[in-house]
């Protein structure tokens, strides 16, 4: 039998989400038979610190999984810098992963349809991650498969392998070259039409995103994402506290609550049009300006 990928689950001051995260990891099947490794982020301030120190009590009482191991920075690294070192590390003595943040509810195969993904598709070169999560597309609704791709990674609850991670330039390092030509802007923009702009910030200090040199990455070498027809995830960080989604809607959407635990894949990469067109008109500058009306309304 192949060897589970452990989990990794970064973590920082919500303590109430952090706890909802876990208690549903441990529902899951395989929780049982899967290390978990939880990284804490330090504070930024010295008024930050009772927070993160519940949170740090709490996770250091977690049991339900074969190993936990927490560790805790003494500084504040920020989301991307810990998920870079943090994933690094850890795929580099597994070869595999699956990674969670603190804000985010699993459904009990969720581990099931990771894993199972992550080792059918371990030497596909044109797949670099599993993602446990989907939006909720129209034209889900008419397919008989488990799973679709995508040209977009999620950053929630998701999966990879070394050698695909450890590819990656986050240094951005042809970012200039990329920039001045035209045409592979307007092809980045067909992902979502909020990627260039993104990448820009990036690149300007403006945000720091791991995830966004990712997707830059995946469009670069024109790989997919495996996406679950049934998302195996949903986000409960629409809150005031949330960092970057606080009252938003526009990535809702329904959580498994089938008991399938065997799940079927393809290494025939067979691409529907229709969901790529729906992936990409959830990131179209309409979609996301009625998602900003309705951040402001709920505030």
């Amino acid at each position: 039998m192949t060897a589970l990928a452990p989990i990794i689950l970064f973590v920082y001051n919500r303590l109430d989400e952090t706890k909802k995260t876990i208690e549903a990891l441990q529902k899951n099947y395989l929780a049982p038979q899967s290390e978990l490794y939880i990284f804490s982020d330090g504070t930024k301030t010295e008024l930050g610190k009772e927070k993160i120190a519940s949170v740090r009590n709490y996770v250091n009482t977690v049991k339900g999984f074969k190993k936990v191991t927490v560790i805790a920075a003494k500084q504040n690294n920020g989301l991307a810098k810990s998920i870079i070192t943090g994933v690094t590390d850890i795929v580099n003595t597994y070869e595999k992963a699956i990674i969670v943040e603190d804000d985010l509810v699993t459904s009990p195969n969720f581990l099931d349809y990771m894993n199972q993904a992550l080792t059918f598709y371990k030497d596909h070169d044109k797949i670099i991650s599993i993602s446990g999560y989907t939006l909720n597309l129209p034209n889900l609704k008419n397919s008989y498969k488990d799973y679709y791709l995508g040209l977009r990674a999620s950053s929630w609850g998701w999966g990879t392998w070394k050698q695909k991670w450890n590819a990656v330039d986050w240094e951005l390092k042809d970012y200039q070259s990329f920039i001045n030509d035209k045409q592979r802007v307007a092809d980045f923009a067909r992902i979502g039409s909020d990627m260039p702009k993104m990448l820009k910030y990036q690149m300007e200090g403006k945000i720091d995103s791991w995830a966004i040199r990712f997707c830059y990455y995946q469009f670069k070498q024109k790989m997919y994402c495996v996406f679950p027809t049934v998302s195996k995830l949903k986000s409960i960080g629409f809150t005031n506290e949330a960092t970057h989604t606080a009252g938003s809607t526009r990535f809702d959407t329904t959580l498994d609550k089938g008991t399938q635990r065997d799940f079927t894949f393809d290494h025939n990469l067979i691409v529907d049009e229709k969901l790529l067109k729906d992936f990409r008109d959830k990131f179209s500058i309409k979609s996301r300006l009625i998602d900003k009306v309705k951040q402001l309304i709920n505030r």
